[in-house]
């Protein structure tokens, strides 16, 4: 791996050595939601509002659709209005797509393309143009696709050709919107088509993607620009003039591939220009709410208008952040700019959509997985939308309050399933330490993270934890682990125990915090409990050499007595894909021994001590980057970038990040390195980017070098700005060690912030070099930690008290009126 070590450092500096002058160009201009749409990347391009739910995009029939559209090249099926960004298996949503055809041969109705594999239809290469609430393509029929949103509501505008491309076929457009979606589960579904106005409406009964149970989706479409000849509805592969239709399972074959269904209607020529327009309102609650939402949202199909009003919106959500740039290349300012508009399409703003119960409480979805999600996209929405972010958090009680648990992953209304921990509780946790709180009702939240630590669900794989029992009473997940308080898959022994220690950490923090002093004690002394699985003797080679390295995490069963897995087990050097969710899985989850051997974010000092003191440990994780074990494009690598700062070498953590960013992160159509998970990959670049990395569930971020001259942050309930400076910043990437910095003018020699400085703002200098300096190595520097050498240390011997308050003082009133924090 050194060979690519040395090709993407020379890469890094190629692509930041050159210079452009970019003055009249804002954020949005650099954004390219094409970024990630091919190799796994499985991002979603099309139109969107900031969390919005209505998102209207191209699909492309199979291969890489899970966000709707891919830039291989596969053949465009349809367009649909609401779709999930970057996740991994199953794709998700796409419900009702419509399609457009010039007309039918010799006008024949029959003579259409009514199923998905019949209408699909090669793209013409260019023509695609994407940019934040806007998404177009040509398609090779040589009609034009164009689409923006509303909230809930999707716009189309179809430009057709004066003459069609299809043979015997004169301009008289037929428009089709299938009851069916992108992973195909329709059970059930209905639509109804009226022969005086057009409208189509239906709805239809679905799964989700990535979790249990059933939802059901409605819509109404409706059309301007032409004059409509006649509406109806079609079955298989035929049209019939019925304006009614209702589909079923028939019990043998729930396939809606072999049972095609949904509606048309058909149009004279275009009045203007060859436009018709289609205006497509989602609801989750009926038909009728599908139609008012889109009366409401997008009345008169004004396609400029509404077009105008989402740029408007994402100029405002992104002009949060101002950049000098200091000359680098758009390499860079595309990839950090399409990075952060990743991170706000999801979680998704389904407020007065939630057929499930009524509440006066925001309502979110598309959790995407909390596991994923609580690392960098919440960290990130926190400092630059702090408001949306507290709405998330009020929709994750308002969850825990109808449901008697917090979600650990969620979608379309149904429970998704659990990767690890329950990490909804690192999620509040970040939220209370961060200074997100109006409106939240904190009782609850205690109460909801004590019922994570504390009750077993009767289904561990869809909420909470498994394997309580175990924990309480062994202090491990053991592997083959006796439950029977609960139901889940037993797998992921080592992954999981690493995971309940952390959520039993932030636990403790917050226990703290709300003078539980009992709970403190329990749960800090909980969160120790990875110690269990860490076996001193193990050793780990790579196709029989010896790597050096002793001490690893391994299973263990219930008796005490030790299993094995190899520790680069599911790492890309052996059976990379072999750790995921499936009852024969293993006892880590996408991800190998050697990288949950360093998951000890709450605890680093004592997790440096164990593995043999700064130098060995900074050895092994120069190793763990170096040798192909870590897989950046998995969301448990992130943080793994910025350890050494535990180890007093800030400046280490500054040549990781240079390594992966452009390497692995940047401007190309494949360019992120794995799923985006909802913005996961896009939030690490943007983080990783503005020199701010955040431990999360903890009041601490990282400190490296911002990759731009200066970056600054407005903050969203205060009003301040925070700015980050680099003095002597070279553009080439060749002076990116601190040397020295200042806080508002005074020294400042840790190598970490606290969110105050974002609260407060201020501006923060950070004077370059190109070498490694002494600046934040002390041990008086580095982050707080439990153990003998982290500065937040009550006793030394790795089992004093987390001293959370390190350096605060108690002076700022909280929005909901209780005393607060600040340092």
């Amino acid at each position: 791996m050194s060979g690519l070590w040395k090709t993407a450092l020379t890469a890094a500096c190629w692509a930041i050595a050159l210079p452009v002058t970019n003055a009249q160009k804002s954020g949005f201009d650099y954004v390219d939601p094409l970024i990630g749409t091919t190799n796994g990347g499985h991002v979603f391009p099309g139109a969107t509002l900031p969390f919005g739910m209505a998102k209207a995009g191209a699909d492309v029939l199979g291969g890489e659709n899970q966000g709707g559209f891919s830039s291989d090249g596969a053949d465009i099926m349809g367009f649909s209005h609401m779709h999930d960004s970057g996740t991994g298996g199953s794709p998700s949503l796409g419900n009702f797509p419509i399609f457009p055809q010039a007309g039918c041969p010799n006008n024949d109705l029959n003579a259409c393309n009514y199923t998905s594999w019949e209408r699909a239809t090669p793209r013409v290469n260019g023509t695609v143009k994407a940019h934040p609430g806007y998404f177009a393509i040509t398609l090779a029929s040589q009609i034009r696709a164009e689409m923006t949103v509303t909230n809930h509501t999707a716009l189309y505008r179809f430009t057709f050709p004066e003459t069609p491309f299809t043979p015997n076929t004169t301009l008289s457009p037929v428009m089709l919107v299938e009851l069916s979606d992108l992973p195909m589960t329709r059970t059930n579904g209905k639509i109804s088509a009226s022969a005086s106005s057009g409208r189509l409406t239906g709805g239809g009964t679905f799964s989700p993607s990535f979790g249990i149970g059933s939802y059901q989706s409605f819509f109404c479409l409706d059309f301007s620009g032409a004059d409509l000849i006649d509406t109806g509805v079609f079955a298989n592969s035929r049209a019939g003039r019925a304006k009614q239709l209702s589909v079923r399972a028939n019990g043998v074959d729930n396939s809606p591939k072999i049972r095609p269904a949904g509606g048309w209607a058909h149009f004279k020529a275009p009045k203007k220009n060859g436009q018709l327009l289609a205006r497509v309102g989602m609801s989750f609650i009926s038909e009728a709410k599908a139609c008012a939402n889109a009366e409401k949202e997008i009345p008169d199909f004004d396609f400029d208008g509404t077009l105008r009003a989402a740029e408007n919106i994402w100029k405002e959500k992104l002009d949060v952040i101002k950049i000098k740039d200091g000359g680098v290349s758009d390499v860079l300012l595309k990839a950090f700019w399409s990075g952060v508009y990743r991170s706000m399409i999801s979680p998704q703003d389904y407020t007065g959509e939630n057929p499930k119960w009524q509440s006066s409480e925001p309502y979110y979805d598309s959790f995407y997985c909390i596991w994923d999600s609580f690392r960098s996209i919440h960290p990130l929405i926190t400092l630059l939308d702090p408001h949306s972010q507290t709405l998330m958090v009020r929709s994750l009680l308002d969850i825990y309050r109808y449901e008697g648990k917090l979600p650990d992953c969620r979608m379309s209304h149904c429970k998704g399933f659990t990767q690890g921990g329950s990490n909804a509780d690192i999620v509040i946790a970040d939220a209370y330490f961060k200074n997100i709180s109006a409106g939240i009702d904190w009782k609850l939240a205690y109460e909801a993270l004590i019922s994570d630590a504390e009750v077993e669900p009767a289904n561990w794989d869809v909420e909470g934890r498994g394997g309580l029992e175990s924990w309480k009473s062994l202090g491990y997940i053991p592997t083959e682990d006796f439950d029977i308080l609960g139901v889940g898959t037993i797998t992921r022994s080592v992954s999981r125990t690493v995971e309940y220690a952390y959520n039993d950490f932030v636990i403790a923090l917050l226990a703290k915090e709300f003078g539980h002093m009992d709970d403190y004690r329990k749960y800090l002394g909980r969160s120790g409990n990875w110690k269990n699985m860490f076996k001193t003797d193990q050793k780990s080679d790579i196709k029989g050499t010896d790597t050096g390295f002793v001490g690893f995490l391994q299973p263990r069963y219930m008796n005490g007595t030790w299993g094995f897995q190899d520790p680069i087990f599911c790492s890309p050097l052996l059976e990379f894909t072999s750790c995921y969710l499936n009852p024969g899985g293993h006892e880590t989850y996408e991800g190998s021994s050697w990288l949950y051997t360093f998951f000890v974010p709450g605890d680093m000092a004592t997790l440096i001590t164990t593995l043999g003191g700064a130098d060995s440990f900074v050895a092994r994780l120069n190793y763990l980057h170096e040798s192909g074990i870590l897989y950046i494009g998995d969301e448990q690598g992130f943080l793994k970038v910025f350890l050494y700062h535990y180890a007093g070498r800030p400046a280490l953590s500054a040549t990781r990040a240079r390594f992966y960013i452009p390497s692995q992160f940047n401007d190309t159509i494949n360019g992120i390195p794995g799923n985006d998970d909802s913005g996961a990959m896009g939030s690490f670049e943007a983080l990783t980017m503005m020199g701010i990395f955040p431990n999360a569930g903890q009041d601490v971020y990282f400190i490296t070098p911002p990759f731009f001259e200066s970056v600054s942050i407005r903050n969203g309930q205060t009003g301040k700005t925070a700015t980050i400076r680099n003095i002597n910043f070279d553009p080439s990437g060749k002076n990116v060690y601190i040397q020295s910095a200042t806080l508002d003018g005074k020294p400042y020699t840790r190598n970490w912030l606290q969110h105050s400085f974002f609260l407060e703002g201020g501006t923060l200098e950070l004077t370059l070099g190109a070498s490694e300096s002494k600046w934040g190595t002390r041990v008086q520097d580095v982050p707080p930690s439990l153990g003998p050498f982290g500065n937040g240390t009550v006793g030394g011997n790795g089992t004093g008290a987390y001293n959370s308050t390190v350096n605060r003082r108690w002076e700022m009133p909280r929005l909901d009126g209780h005393a607060g924090w600040m340092s």
